[in-house]
């Protein structure tokens, strides 16, 4: 197993009781994403955690398909949807680069607080490129800490050194704006929120 595997399934009952940081912040985020959705849509999450996301958005889409690369985090996301009674939504433990790929075969993808996590970010944005229909939607939240405090830096470098914490690039916002595009993508919203000290939100839209 390995060791973001373990990091998200010993923190998975514990992350799930945690409070929003910023309840105004995400229902923006929710807000935003909602403008680009229609009832027929199927969209697909890979990093979804305990679900959340998948589960707001889903009374709004035909079909979401949610994976996590954490079977004790989608077990709470399947404790979730049975609780709140909504059954278009599909939760599988995998991890991107694991899924069968099938070309066109979604209208958006979403990757909340995950991109940054990713061994091969490239490699996933030409995967969900891919997925996309003509016209589809990708939409990201993604941790840019190139400019964090020198002590956070070197915690999460030595913490992924010495297996105790997942690997974390620490991404500047023009870094993951210019792989996004050079995937594929036009950037069509960009929203950072007043202070920056949040996840830099991008919705983009497949082109080609």
């Amino acid at each position: 197993m390995s060791v973001n595997v373990r990091f998200w399934d010993r923190l998975a009952r514990r992350y799930a009781r945690m409070p929003l940081r910023d309840p105004e912040t995400y229902e923006e985020k929710l807000t935003r994403t909602r403008a680009h959705f229609s009832p027929e849509m199927e969209v697909f999450e890979f990093g979804c955690g305990t679900g959340s996301t998948a589960l707001a958005h889903a009374p709004f889409v035909k079909q979401v398909t949610a994976i996590d690369c954490s079977a004790n985090m989608i077990e709470i996301a399947q404790e979730k949807a049975l609780a709140e009674g909504i059954d278009n939504v599909r939760f599988e433990v995998a991890r991107l680069e694991d899924m069968g790929l099938r070309p066109g075969c979604y209208d958006m993808v979403m990757a909340h607080n995950v991109l940054h996590l990713l061994e091969d970010r490239k490699g996933a944005l030409a995967h969900v490129h891919e997925m996309l229909r003509p016209n589809g939607v990708f939409v990201s939240s993604t941790a840019c800490a190139a400019s964090a405090p020198l002590l956070f830096r070197i915690i999460v470098k030595l913490g992924h050194m010495v297996q105790l914490l997942p690997l974390f690039h620490l991404l500047t916002e023009d870094r993951l704006k210019a792989d996004i595009e050079a995937a594929g993508f036009k950037i069509v919203d960009e929203w950072l929120p007043e202070g920056g000290r949040s996840a830099l939100f991008l919705i983009a839209r497949k082109v080609g």
